[in-house]
C-alpha cells in the first residue's frame, strides 16, 4: 500500500554539483520556458519538437537539439515531456518506445488524474520510471517564486531529481499515486474558473444598474484576501470532518436573503443558475433540519447528488 505524503520544497539556486543533464520533449511557449530556464540553471539540456525549427533559439542559447524524439530520450537520464494534450503524449511515446528504459520520464502535459495513471502503466511496461506534474505559472514565471509544481508518481524519481525541478519553482510531491498532481491543477484552476465566472456575471448586475466596476472589483479584491482564506480553511475542514458549524451565519438566516438576490438578477437579466442553485441547496438543508448549519453543509447535498 502506497502513502501519499506532501512534500514543499521552494525554488533554490544551482548548486557546485555537476548540472544534470535533462531532455524536453516539446517547445511550445511552456516547453521553452522550461527548457530555457534549466539552460539558465547550468543543465545540459537536450530539445525536440515536431516542427524543428521551434529548438532554433534554444540551440542558440546552448541546447543541443536533437533530429528525433528517440535520439533526445536517449541523450539524458530524466525526460520532461510538455506537449499540448495526452494523444499528442501518446503519438510522441508511441514513437520512443523502448527507448525510454531505465530513465525518469516526468509528464507536465495537462491531462486529467486517469490519464496520468494510464501514462504511469505505460512507463513502467516500457522501463521507465514516471512522474506526473502540472505547472501553475505562466512561462515567463518559470524559476522564480511565483512558479508552483504539483508533481506525483514515482518517489524516487522524485527525490532523485528534486534539485533539477526545484529550478522550475517551488514544488510539491503528492505522493505516489500519480494521479493527484494532476488532480491539484485541474481543481485550482477550476476554483478559479468557477470564482471568474460568477464575477463576470456580477459585474454585469454592477454595471447596469449604474455604479463603477472597477472600482467594485478593487473593494471584491481586496474582501478575498482579507477574510476569505479562513474561510475557505474553515469550508475544507468542515467537509472533511462532516461537521457543519454556522459559518457565514446559520443557513435559516442565510436563506432569507436568497429570494432578494436571484430576483436582483432576474430582473437585470443577469444569469441566476449559481443563485438559483445556492437558493435550492439552502432550502433543502433548512426543510431536512439543518438551518442551525452553514454554507458548508450545502456540500452534503452535492455529494449525495454526485453519489
Amino acid at each position: 500500500m502506497t502513502t501519499n505524503t506532501i512534500s514543499t520544497s521552494a525554488t533554490s539556486t544551482p548548486t557546485t554539483t555537476a548540472p544534470a543533464a535533462v531532455t524536453v520533449l516539446g517547445l511550445g511557449a511552456m516547453g521553452s520556458a522550461i527548457a530555457r530556464t534549466l539552460l539558465g540553471a547550468g543543465h545540459r539540456v537536450t530539445v525536440w519538437n515536431r516542427t524543428a525549427s521551434r529548438g532554433e533559439p534554444l540551440r542558440a542559447a546552448g541546447a543541443a537539439a536533437a533530429p528525433t524524439a528517440r535520439e533526445a530520450v536517449g541523450a539524458s537520464p530524466l525526460v520532461v515531456v510538455c506537449l499540448l494534450d495526452t494523444p499528442a503524449v501518446d503519438a510522441v511515446l508511441a514513437g520512443v518506445g523502448d527507448a525510454v528504459a531505465g530513465r525518469a520520464l516526468v509528464n507536465f502535459t495537462s491531462g486529467s488524474p486517469d490519464q496520468a495513471r494510464r501514462l504511469e502503466r505505460w512507463a513502467a511496461e516500457h522501463g521507465a520510471a514516471y512522474l506526473d506534474g502540472g505547472v501553475m505559472a505562466d512561462p515567463p514565471d518559470l524559476g522564480t517564486e511565483h512558479a508552483h509544481l504539483s508533481l506525483s508518481g514515482s518517489r524516487t524519481v522524485f527525490e532523485g531529481h528534486e534539485p533539477t525541478l526545484r529550478a522550475l519553482g517551488a514544488t510539491t510531491y503528492y505522493g505516489e499515486d500519480a494521479g493527484l498532481a494532476s488532480l491539484e491543477l485541474m481543481a485550482q484552476v477550476g476554483v478559479a474558473y468557477e470564482l471568474l465566472i460568477g464575477l463576470l456575471h456580477t459585474l454585469r448586475l454592477v454595471r447596469d444598474e449604474g455604479a463603477d466596476v472597477a472600482r467594485f472589483a478593487d473593494r471584491v479584491a481586496d474582501a478575498l484576501s482579507a477574510s476569505y482564506p479562513p474561510l475557505i480553511r474553515a469550508i475544507g475542514t468542515a467537509v472533511r470532518d462532516g461537521v457543519y458549524p454556522p459559518d457565514l451565519g446559520p443557513l435559516s438566516v442565510q436563506a432569507a436573503l436568497m429570494d432578494d438576490l436571484v430576483e436582483h438578477r432576474r430582473s437585470l437579466g443577469v444569469d441566476t443558475t449559481r443563485m438559483a442553485e445556492v437558493k435550492r441547496r439552502m432550502d433543502e438543508r433548512i426543510a431536512a433540519g439543518h438551518g442551525d448549519q452553514g454554507f458548508s453543509s450545502l456540500f452534503a447535498t452535492i455529494a449525495r447528488a454526485t453519489g
